[in-house]
């Protein structure tokens, strides 16, 4: 039999090792368990297991080596509970157990996920005296370690006699691989002092730690202790290691690691394309693919998935054609599903969504991150009614949604208001049990959305574990709905409680302090924001400029506003509307010359506040000025431009002026442009004007008690008694009631 072994090595394709096995049949030496043995490894080696199991089958009472291949190669390919049923067979048929058997089965039960048959095999372990074998032991490690099970992990390695770099590389990668970054690194240190030399696989796992927690200057040691150990930067490490420096921004070092490759294989491409990606320099991702494919180097399904990744990013539809022809080319049909997906984002980028659906149905019909991501472009898009008839559509083609997909479906109905169906989504996740925290975040933003904040409060408050992202999701619910207070409330409790507070948090809680015209707690938040070393970006410097200018403190504003190292037309609107509101239109109209200056281009709501600040001066010649400058920037003027222009001239006294722009505007007058011109009447007492208007008025249907309060305010004034009646039963048959005025001054930092 053993000079059939050399045959064995030599079968290169499954047509030779089939002629090798019809030779060993003619000959009678199938029967002997070695060259049945190798037959099982090779058949398997080919990925034809069933051949591997008929051969196998052929023994009546196949010795223990015999079932220790057959459950290594069924590891091999990755049918992991196949391999647990057949150690499960072996014990059922009395087979003996030998040391060799437990390290597959220990691999098949990582694989397959499931801690109590791992726990059971560790128990037979201990019991067959096979505990104090190292490789098992290892083994073990690793197992409890990629099941998540790190406190069985530590047990196992604390009881191991003899720690390998192996098992030091193991538990290195468990700690890492189970968030514990700190214990990994105290681990690592632990064994260099211990006199462990690490070696590559110990070297992969910190460098992949380091850019997953973009670690630069730890990075830089990692990749040091790596030149002087004279580890060999090739293959995965040299991949991990650009990689690591591409997640913690460093693209230079990553290029100098992918040029010292001698051999780069199509990996490192990959790993190179893909940095580029990262950093968001799509044109340097498609020029490393064509010099990849100058090189002869053959992509994989990866590799074409990140440059579609790039054809997307940069919105090139003809490039992004030309990729996906070399997929149905040169790729199979489970290659072409994997990379739906990344299709889907391309056709949906370049505005082909309907391009987009048909790559959906297909090839990744099959695929649910396809169904996620088409509801996904579909939803980024504003096409939010779209993104759910595609969600049902998912359903109604058998596919079971997952949490992303209930979690992009439930965010579309809050932003178009579905409560029906949020409400139908919500029960499909307490059915399923989908209590993970993605899907809760969306359900509390969902409800928030749709006005049902004390259902959202009560997600939010089952919520055990809360992070930064849940307390957000509820404070801009707050926020939303109008209630100024709770943010407050909510972040102060975070605060009490040393909670994650990010620039999200910041920006919100700013933004509600503004609305309450609360000084004292903006400043207390600004304070907060400094201790607590966030760091300040344009839109929370401009959310604090304007919560200064809405509380009173405009030289603080200013100040926060020039202190700005980049200004975006939101900022600079944010300013002039500062100015405005405190009656300084010539500042407003200075600091809207110098946005002009600086290149920013002006929109709607810089127009809006700047015709503002002229009505609340009322200065008719500049308002007029720039509600004529508008078109020459490219805004036409809404029906709120109109509202300040018709203001403007009502509080002027010109009210023939504001009515005869009521009637040249493209479009029907709505209350608030009325009510502007009533509020005119009422200031210079034109009632005659009434007269005039009342057909109008008959026209108007709103929900501002407002409109209705003065409408019928100004007929008691004339004492049309009959008319004020008939606009408050109006009211009555709306269901509006006017809410009483009130006022507010802080005392001792109360709200009084």
């Amino acid at each position: 039999m053993t000079l059939y072994m050399p045959l064995f090595r030599s079968c290169t394709t499954l047509r030779t090792l089939i002629q090798l096995h019809a030779h060993l049949l003619v000959t009678g030496l199938h029967k002997t368990p070695p060259a049945s043995t190798r037959l099982i490894e090779s058949y398997a080696e080919f990925a034809t297991l069933h051949s591997s199991r008929l051969v196998f089958q052929t023994f009546q009472k196949p010795d223990s080596f015999m079932w220790a291949v057959l459950i290594k190669c069924h590891v091999w390919n990755n049918f992991f509970e196949d391999a647990i049923s057949l150690y499960y067979n072996m014990i059922n048929q009395q087979a003996q157990l030998t040391e060799f058997i437990y390290p597959s089965v220990l691999r098949a039960c990582s694989g397959f996920g499931d801690l109590g048959i791992g726990r059971n095999v560790h128990s037979r372990i201990i019991k067959s005296g096979f505990d104090d074998d190292d490789v098992i032991q290892t083994t073990l490690l690793s197992m409890y370690g990629e099941i998540g099970c790190l406190s069985d992990a530590w047990k196992v390695f604390d009881t191991m006699t003899v720690r390998d770099v192996v098992s030091w590389s193991s538990i290195i990668a468990s700690c890492f691989d189970n968030g514990e970054v700190v214990e990994g690194l105290k681990m690592f240190r632990l064994m260099v002092t211990e006199g462990v030399n690490p070696d590559f696989v110990t070297m992969l796992s910190l460098a992949e730690a380091c850019g997953e927690l973009s670690f630069r200057r730890l990075g830089r040691l990692v990749h040091g202790h790596i030149l002087r150990r004279e580890i060999k930067i090739s293959g995965p490490l040299g991949n991990s290691l650009i990689t690591m420096y591409s997640k913690c921004g460093d693209l230079l070092s990553a290029e100098k690691i992918f040029v010292k490759i001698k051999k780069s294989c199509t990996a490192s491409w990959t790993a190179m394309i893909s940095c580029y990606n990262r950093s968001g320099c799509f044109r340097k991702a498609l020029d490393a693919f064509i010099k990849m494919l100058e090189f002869k180097v053959e992509p994989n399904s990866t590799t074409l998935m990140s440059i579609l990744g790039s054809c997307a990013g940069l919105s090139l539809l003809r490039e992004g054609k030309s990729v996906h022809c070399h997929i149905i080319r040169k790729l199979t049909e489970v290659e072409g599903e994997f990379l739906g997906p990344a299709l889907v984002e391309l056709y949906a980028e370049c505005g082909k969504l309907s391009e987009s659906k048909k790559v959906l149905h297909s090839i990744g019909e099959r695929n649910i991150v396809s169904w996620n991501m088409l509801i996904t472009e579909y939803a980024c898009k504003g096409m939010l009614e779209e993104a759910l008839v595609v969600f049902a559509q998912m359903q109604a083609q058998g596919h079971m949604p997952d949490s992303y997909s209930l979690a992009s479906s439930l965010s579309a109905c809050g932003n178009v208001d579905l409560l029906q169906l949020g409400l139908q989504i919500h029960g499909h996740v307490v059915k399923r049990d989908f209590s993970n925290e993605f899907v809760l975040n969306s359900l509390v933003d969902m409800y928030s959305k749709c006005g049902f904040l004390s259902l959202a409060y009560r997600i939010f408050e089952r919520i055990q574990q809360k992070s930064v992202v849940t307390w957000n999701a509820m404070i801009c619910g707050f926020s939303h709905n109008g209630k100024s207070d709770e943010p407050f409330n909510l972040f102060y409790q975070m605060y009490l409680n040393c909670l994650e507070i990010n620039e999200v948090t910041f920006l919100v809680v700013i933004q509600a302090c503004s609305n309450l015209g609360n000084l004292g707690k903006g400043k207390w938040v600004h304070h907060k924001l400094i201790t607590y070393g966030v760091s300040k970006d344009m839109y929370i410097d401009t959310a604090l400029a304007d919560m200064y200018a809405k509380c009173g403190d405009l030289q603080t504003a200013q100040r926060v506003f020039n202190s700005m190292s980049r200004r975006s037309v939101v900022s600079w609107s944010a300013m002039i509307a500062g100015h405005g509101m405190h009656g300084q239109l010539n500042a407003a109209i200075s600091v809207f010359k110098q946005m002009l200056e600086s290149g920013i281009k002006p929109n709607e709501v810089t127009f809006m506040n700047i015709l503002s600040a002229c009505s609340h001066s009322v200065s008719v010649e500049e308002g007029e000025f720039y509600f004529n400058e508008m078109r020459h920037f490219g805004v036409e003027p809404s029906s709120d431009h109109y509202a300040c222009m018709v203001d403007l001239l009502s509080r002027a006294g010109d009210i023939n002026r504001a009515y005869k722009m009521i009637h040249s505007m493209p479009f029907p007058a709505n209350a608030s442009i009325y009510s502007a011109l009533l509020n005119g009447c009422r200031i210079h007492k034109r009632f005659d004007m009434m007269k005039i208007i009342e057909k109008d008025l008959l026209d108007i249907s709103t929900e501002d008690t407002g409109y209705y309060s003065l409408l019928s305010n100004i007929y008691a004034q004339v004492g049309n008694w009959d008319k004020f009646r008939e606009v408050r039963y109006e009211m009555e048959d709306a269901g509006l009631w006017k809410v009483p005025g009130y006022s507010t001054i802080e005392l001792d930092n109360r709200d009084c």
